[in-house]
């Protein structure tokens, strides 16, 4: 089927860029999508901005010096619905390198989860409803190399040309099932984005596997080689993992190796590697040796995000979850469209007694509120009734009903 398509345009000049959006201003449904380099660099960078519209395919080249900003206003255009698949990634590294604005949003994965789809994932979507096969072997390449190669474009254009297809196939049957505002909420949510500003935390170390179950002597070793990989990857410009694997760094902090020779002789390291690194991986075990054991294992931040929670909304929250797990069982979607994981939080936190107060919960869609509304407001009531005031630690609150 897609054998038969005519070749993308590749943009790689500001005139060529200025010429295609010329042809996208007629156009009112747009097929957007991004290739990086994350796979090969440090420092991430957008290396390809892919666009379909009118069964034409585009593809962006940021990495040939064009000013990409002009994509800015097609971006923010209200009139136009810009789709993606499983857009949040690309979404958050437009904004983070080009400030973009998004207005008008769909897309078609998270369409897909909330039509009840268990592998929502691209390939096996249009596989489905198109019999597209397609060739994902691409997916990991050097998106930085230029030129890019045949099946690079091959593989780059097809992740949007069928984009606005399934839109179309897809919305019906969401007006049909009632879902289509789950897919509007969701795409109001990253509209909303913000890239947070990535900051390296040397206690990060406990999320490598296996970690946090070394004594806090290795524990510290782990740490200082943590950090020393870090600054040989900053320097190198590579991702930390094509330094040093995290099974090469935990079995360097458990031997504790004191010259390259020995270096060496750790499973996983090469000869080429130890003669690399190997100065900068001992300097860092002989640090950790000054330092001594840490005094305690770093707690990592939760990944619920229920860090900030006393003991009490800690109950309320895992109660809220548990709802909201039960609730995507019934409806046949994965639990983050019933409610997501900010909306959660905040209703742990604000636990609203009211209708009026629930409308004042930021996040929360008109929707969820009708749909979910009297639930929330009677399982919060109950728990707060049933969460013993030894919980909270003499911090409960006086309840408002």
């Amino acid at each position: 089927m897609h054998r038969e398509l005519p070749p993308p345009e590749l943009i790689d000049s500001d005139a060529a860029l200025a010429r295609a959006l010329e042809q996208l201003d007629s156009q009112r449904e747009i097929a957007v999508d991004t290739e990086a380099d994350s796979f090969y660099s440090y420092r991430e960078k957008v290396c390809l901005v892919q666009i379909t519209a009118g069964e034409r395919d585009w593809l962006v080249d940021p990495l040939s010096g064009l000013d990409l900003s002009p994509l800015g206003r097609l971006f923010a255009d209200p009139r136009k619905v810009k789709v993606f698949h499983d857009g949040e990634y690309d979404i958050l590294i437009l904004k983070r390198d080009w400030r973009f604005e998004f207005k008008n949003l769909f897309d078609t994965r998270i369409a897909e989860a909330a039509l009840g789809v268990e592998s929502p994932g691209l390939a096996a979507v249009l596989r489905a409803r198109f019999g597209v096969e397609l060739d994902k072997s691409m997916q990991r390449s050097d998106w930085s190399a230029r030129p890019l190669s045949p099946k690079q474009i091959q593989y780059a254009r097809l992740d949007t040309h069928f984009l606005i297809a399934l839109m179309n196939s897809q919305r019906p049957e969401l007006d049909t099932r009632g879902r289509a505002m789950i897919v509007e909420g969701e795409c109001l949510r990253l509209e909303r984005l913000r890239p947070a500003e990535a900051v390296f935390s040397a206690d990060d170390f406990t999320k490598i596997k296996g970690a946090r179950m070394l004594d806090l002597a290795a524990q510290r070793r782990v740490r200082e080689l943590y950090v020393a990989r870090h600054e040989l990857a900053d320097a190198a410009n590579l991702p930390a993992f094509k330094v040093l694997g995290n099974e090469s760094l935990l079995a360097i902090a458990e031997r504790d190796p004191r010259s390259l020779n020995e270096l060496e002789r750790v499973v996983g390291m090469s000869s080429k590697q130890a003669r690399r690194i190997g100065d900068a991986l001992l300097a860092a075990l002989a640090r950790a040796r000054e330092l001594g054991p840490l005094e305690r294992t770093p707690t990592p931040p939760a990944r619920d995000g229920a860090d900030g929670l006393d003991e009490a909304e800690i109950e309320l929250h895992e109660r809220l979850k548990e709802w909201r797990r039960e609730r995507g069982l019934e409806l046949g979607i994965d639990s983050s469209l019933v409610l997501n994981r900010h909306v959660l939080l905040k209703l742990a936190k604000q636990r609203p007694a009211s209708a009026g107060e629930l409308e004042q919960v930021d996040g929360l869609m008109p929707w969820q509120r009708e749909m979910f509304g009297d639930s929330l407001l009677a399982l919060i009531e109950k728990a707060w009734r049933e969460i013993p005031a030894t919980l909270a630690g003499g911090r409960r609150r006086r309840p408002r009903r």
